[in-house]
Formats: structure tokens, C-alpha cells, sequence
């Protein structure tokens, strides 16, 4: 009997999900054609004729049941749900016609061989272009090349800007000043922040001694580290941000109860200070990632994806490559995708990089989100 009821229950759950997965496409349905069903129903209200108003009608079907008691009734949650969507729909239109709609259109593209050029004329080649990205060395380094960056750039990024919060959280008579002052190169663009500590580098470092006479970005390795520094430049003072919010709203009065306790600065950051901010943590950790694989502007403006270097001989080992091929020292994956698809002017191959590069960025950041909100529990 226990084994037919948990069957009979493992039944009805997996016919709850399918149901409630189904409703949820209709419901997106229902919001597209709202606005539509709303004009039919308000010319009906002109003309004094009940269109689609449903009034006598009890539908036995649960996708019916859905639209019309959830969307097309006169009662308080189908209006609740129309109103929000009319109040929605401005923005949603707007990010429908220029997020998803080229989203779907660049799906397209990557199974044809369009050069950007001959509009009408390209040819579906299906999964060919995914087929010459992986055995694209150039690729798979600049790949690894955004990985390590990314890797690197996160850490910086978040133990400066923590650094800084934790700085300007004390008793000090300037720290709005401070606060203001770190903000400021988060207000720079980044083509612009490029242009100008490539000077710097090149121009001014240079004159420091014979020690600096090489500028950092001539070399891979110091150009990389470079790019990182200018990053983490302008970019720590927007999370600074978040992390003084965070730290602001712990309660004083743990702080203080710790302190008669006897615990140190370090004892309160630990088992204090920590675990009340990992929300933030969860939030800064998400916005250095994505920043840090999207990174482009700076990068064409501060190194053009330079400088020039001889592949690493394990990284050839690995992909059986020859051990002379030169890549890009700092050419991340956004730069390879944009050289691909308008240098080059393979639009198709550039965005089935670029498709990849999507999905990549999507489950990294869903790990790190997940792993993070993991981390918060056990805070």
C-alpha cells in the first residue's frame, strides 16, 4: 500500500509541475496578447457588447480556467495582473524589440555564413561555424586569456573595494570626501580611462628609472596585470559602494557587545562582520564577473588586445598546436568575438562565439550565484 501511494503522489507532483510549466508559457502568451485582448475588449465597451468578457462561461479545461479567471475576469487578480502588465508593457516592448528580438535574429545568423556584406544571399551552413570555433586555437586562448583575467580581476576588484569600505565605515572626518573621491573614476568612461594610462605607462612610469624604462604594456604578462590595475582603478569604488550599505546596516549593538567581550578588529570582521555582509558579497561577486568576461572598451583603448606573444608551449602542447604561433597577449574573448565578426567580417562565426560565450557566461554565473547564496546559509 506504501509503495502504491508514494507512486500514486510522485504521479500528481510530476502532473503539478507539467501543469504549472505549462501555465507558465501562457501566462507569457497572455502578457504578449494582452494589450491586443484590451483593445477588443474596450471596443466592445464602446459599442455596448460584451466581448470577451466571459461572464457565464465556467471552463473545465485548466488552461482556460487559467486565462480567463487569471487574465480576461472582471475579478481582482485577473485586474491586477492586466494592470501591472499595461504599466509594464512600455519597458517590455523596448526590451523585446531590441534585446530579444536581435538575440533570436543572432541565433540565426551563427548557423549561416553571412559576412555582413551580402545581405539576403548568406547560405545556412548549420553547425559548421560552432565546429570551426573549437578548433580555433587563437579562440580557446583568448578563452583562457578572459578566464584568468576574469579570475584575477574578481579578487582584485573585491578586496580593494572591502578594503576601501571598511576604511571609509570608521570615525573619520573627511570619509564622505573619501567616499566621493574613490567613486570618481567609476565615472570615466572606458575608452577614455585607456587612453589615458596608456600615457601614463608609456609616458610617464617610464621616466621613474632605468627599472620602469620598458613600458608595463610591451609585455604580456606586465600588460595583463596592467589592464587588471587600471580595472580594479575604476571599478572598486562602484562596489566600495555596495559594501558600505552592507556594512552600515550591521547592528551596532553586536559590534559593541563584541568589544566588551574582548574580540579584536580581526575577531569582529571574522564572525561579525562577514557573515552579515554576504549578501553583498553574493551581489559584488556577480558584478565583477560579468564586468570582468565583458571587459572590451578598455582593452581596445589601453592595449588593442597586444601586445604580440609566442603561445605558451603548454598551452600548444595541449591543443597539439604548433609552439611559434603568436597571439594576442590581451585579446579576451569579447575582443576575438568583435575582430571575427568585423575585422575579419565573418558575422557568422563571430556570433556563434558570441552564442557561446552567452551560454558560458550564463552557467558561470548561476555556479557563482548559487554557490554564493550556499555560502550565506552556512554564514
Amino acid at each position: 500500500m506504501n509503495a502504491t501511494h508514494r507512486l500514486s503522489k510522485n504521479k500528481l507532483d510530476v502532473k503539478k509541475i507539467l501543469q504549472s510549466v505549462v501555465l507558465f508559457f501562457v501566462s507569457i502568451v497572455m502578457v504578449v496578447t494582452l494589450p491586443i485582448v484590451s483593445v477588443v475588449r474596450l471596443i466592445g465597451r464602446i459599442k455596448h457588447k460584451d466581448f470577451m468578457t466571459f461572464k457565464q462561461y465556467k471552463p473545465e479545461n485548466f488552461i482556460l480556467k487559467h486565462i480567463i479567471y487569471q487574465w480576461w475576469s472582471e475579478k481582482e487578480v485577473a485586474q491586477n495582473k492586466r494592470v501591472f502588465v499595461y504599466f509594464l508593457f512600455p519597458a517590455m516592448f523596448a526590451f523585446v524589440l531590441f534585446v530579444i528580438v536581435p538575440f533570436l535574429q543572432g541565433i540565426y545568423i551563427s548557423f549561416t555564413d553571412w559576412n555582413g556584406l551580402n545581405t539576403g544571399r548568406e547560405n545556412f551552413v548549420g553547425i559548421d561555424n560552432y565546429r570551426t570555433i573549437f578548433s580555433d586555437i587563437r579562440f580557446l586562448y583568448a578563452l583562457w586569456r578572459t578566464i584568468l583575467y576574469a579570475a584575477l580581476n574578481i579578487v582584485a576588484i573585491n578586496v580593494v573595494a572591502f578594503g576601501l569600505a571598511l576604511l571609509v565605515t570608521q570615525s573619520l572626518k573627511l570619509k564622505n570626501i573619501y567616499r566621493a573621491g574613490f567613486f570618481m573614476p567609476n565615472l570615466i568612461g572606458g575608452l577614455v580611462l585607456g587612453y589615458i594610462w596608456q600615457f601614463i605607462f608609456n609616458r610617464a612610469v617610464t621616466t621613474f628609472g632605468p627599472a620602469f624604462s620598458d613600458s608595463f604594456l610591451t609585455g604580456g604578462t606586465s600588460a595583463l596585470f596592467a589592464l587588471i590595475f587600471v580595472v580594479t582603478w575604476q571599478y572598486a569604488g562602484y562596489i566600495m559602494m555596495i559594501y558600505i550599505a552592507a556594512i552600515q546596516n550591521i547592528p551596532q549593538d553586536l559590534v559593541e557587545a563584541s568589544t566588551i567581550d574582548g574580540a579584536n578588529a580581526l575577531q569582529r570582521l571574522r564572525n561579525i562582520t562577514f557573515p552579515l555582509v554576504a549578501q553583498a558579497f553574493t551581489v559584488a561577486m556577480f558584478l565583477t564577473l560579468v564586468t570582468s568576461f565583458k571587459q572590451f572598451d578598455t582593452v581596445v583603448s589601453l592595449t588593442q588586445g597586444g601586445p604580440p606573444e609566442v603561445m605558451p608551449a603548454w598551452f600548444a602542447t595541449v591543443f597539439g598546436t604548433g609552439a611559434q604561433t603568436i597571439v594576442n597577449a590581451t585579446s579576451l574573448i569579447a575582443s576575438d568575438i568583435y575582430d571575427t565578426a568585423f575585422v575579419f567580417n565573418r558575422l557568422g562565426v563571430g556570433q556563434a562565439k558570441a552564442i557561446i560565450f552567452f551560454v558560458f557566461l550564463l552557467v558561470i554565473s548561476l555556479l557563482q550565484v548559487y554557490y554564493n547564496k550556499r555560502k550565506e546559509i552556512e554564514l
